[in-house]
C-alpha cells in the first residue's frame, strides 16, 4: 500500500481535519489542529506531506520518527499538532486495512467505557450551578469550568470570593459526590494561585487544572504544599521530553496531553506510560472535534491510568457546528450514565461524512481566542 494524497480541511467551528488516501482505496482521517492556529498547522501538514506521499502508511513508528526528527528543528504546538493529525490518520488506515480498532493494535482494550465530563460556564464563568444541574439531568457525573476571569499578579480577594461562590453553588446543587474540575487556564499567577488553591480545598474538587502556566512549573511545589486537591496540567506540553521534568518534579497528579497536539496516538501513548510509571493519572485533553475524540478513546481503552475523558459536545466554542455534525455514525458517541463506550469499529471507529466536511471547508473559519486586558490596559491571560 502507498500513500497517494494528503488533504486538509479547515472546518467550523475551529477545527482542522486531514485525510490520507492510498492506492488501495483505504483512507484515514486525523485532526491536526492547534486552536487559533489551524491554518499554520495545515501548512505544516502540507510540508510533512512531501515525505509521506509515496510511502507505505503502515510504517507508523518510522514515519513518526522522521516527521519529528527529520527537520532538525522540532517540537512546539504547530509541529506536534501537524504530526498528531497525520499519526491519527495513519493508525486509522492500519486499523481499517486489518479490520480492527486501533486499540486492538495497541494490545487490546483494558476497559469497555470511560467516564466523561462536560464543560460549563463559558470563558467568563457564570450560571454554573444551573448548567451543572442540566448536565446532571443528562447523565453526566462530572463537569469542568473556568474558575476565574482575568487576574492580575496580585489582585483583590473579591475575585477569589466569586470563584468560591460559584463552586459552592455547584456543590450544594449537585451533592458531595459530583465531580467538579476547576480550570485556572493559566490565568492565575503564582501569588494568587496558592491562595485560590488553598481556599478551594473544602469543596473536594476532582482536580484543579493549570494552576499556573506550564512554563512556571517550579511554582507547583508551593501550590501543592498549600492544598491536597489533585493538580492537573499538560494541554500545552507536546512531547515526552516536555513531560519528563514535570513528572520528575512529583507535583502533578494528573497529566492532560492532547492527542491532537502531543504527537498523536504514538507519542501520547508513551506519555501516558511515563505518567503511569510515576503513579500519575491520565485525563486526555479534548475540547475538539469527533476525530480527535475517537483518537482519545482509542488511547483511553489501553491506558491503565486513564480515569476520565474531556469531550466538547455543547461546549461554548462550538457555535454553528458541534461534535457530531461531521459523522455518518454519530451514535458512536452515545453517552450513558456519565460514560461513553470505547468505539469498536475499524481504525478510529468513526465514519466521517466527507461530503459534509468538504462543504464546511468551503466556508472554513478564522477562529481566534479573545484578547483580554486588565483595567490598567495591560495584557491579561485568556
Amino acid at each position: 500500500m502507498k500513500i497517494t494524497a494528503i488533504e486538509t480541511f479547515i472546518v467550523p467551528p475551529r477545527w482542522c481535519f486531514v485525510k490520507i488516501s492510498t492506492d488501495e482505496g483505504i483512507s484515514g482521517w486525523g485532526e491536526p489542529v492547534l486552536e487559533g492556529r489551524a491554518a499554520s498547522v495545515a501548512a505544516c501538514v502540507e510540508e510533512l506531506s512531501d515525505y509521506l506521499i509515496g510511502r507505505d502508511p503502515g510504517h507508523i513508528q518510522d514515519h513518526w520518527t522522521v516527521m519529528y526528527r527529520g527537520g532538525f528543528y522540532r517540537g512546539g504546538g504547530i509541529h506536534m499538532s501537524a504530526i498528531a493529525g497525520l499519526d491519527q490518520a495513519l493508525w486509522d488506515i492500519k486499523g481499517k486495512a486489518l479490520g480492527v480498532p486501533v486499540h486492538a493494535l495497541l494490545g487490546g482494550q483494558q476497559r469497555d467505557r470511560i467516564r466523561v465530563y462536560s464543560w460549563i460556564g463559558g470563558d467568563r464563568p457564570g450560571d454554573t450551578a444551573r448548567m451543572a444541574r442540566e448536565c446532571g439531568d443528562r447523565g453526566f457525573t462530572a463537569v469542568k469550568m473556568n474558575g476565574t476571569e482575568e487576574l492580575q499578579f496580585i489582585d483583590s480577594h473579591d475575585k477569589i470570593d466569586a470563584v468560591l461562590a460559584r463552586v459552592q453553588a455547584i456543590r450544594e446543587e449537585m451533592g458531595p459526590d459530583f465531580g467538579i474540575g476547576v480550570d485556572f487556564h493559566g490565568r492565575v499567577h503564582r501569588p494568587m494561585a496558592k491562595q485560590l488553591a488553598k481556599e478551594l480545598e473544602p469543596f473536594n474538587l476532582m482536580f484543579i487544572e493549570e494552576p499556573v502556566l506550564s512554563e512556571n512549573a517550579e511554582a507547583l511545589r508551593e501550590i501543592a504544599n498549600h492544598c491536597s486537591t489533585p493538580i492537573a496540567l499538560g494541554e500545552r506540553l507536546y512531547t515526552r521530553w516536555d513531560f519528563k521534568s514535570i513528572l520528575q518534579g512529583g507535583y502533578v497528579d494528573i497529566v492532560q496531553p492532547d492527542p491532537s497536539h502531543s504527537g498523536g496516538i504514538t507519542e501520547t501513548y508513551r506519555i501516558a506510560a511515563m505518567a503511569e510509571a510515576h503513579d500519575v493519572a491520565l485525563a486526555l485533553h479534548c475540547p475538539l472535534g469527533p476525530i480527535a475524540l475517537a483518537a482519545n478513546l482509542q488511547l483511553d481503552a489501553v491506558c491503565y491510568n486513564a480515569f476520565i475523558q474531556e469531550q466538547s459536545l455543547g461546549i461554548h466554542y462550538n457555535k454553528g457546528s458541534d461534535l457530531l455534525d461531521y459523522l455518518s455514525n454519530p451514535s458512536v458517541f452515545e453517552y450513558d450514565d456519565g460514560f461513553v463506550a470505547i468505539p469498536q469499529g475499524p481504525g478510529l471507529g468513526v465514519e466521517v461524512n466527507e461530503e459534509k466536511v468538504r462543504q464546511a471547508a468551503a466556508e472554513g473559519h478564522r477562529w481566534r481566542n479573545p484578547i483580554w486586558r486588565h483595567a490598567d490596559g495591560s495584557f491579561a491571560e485568556w
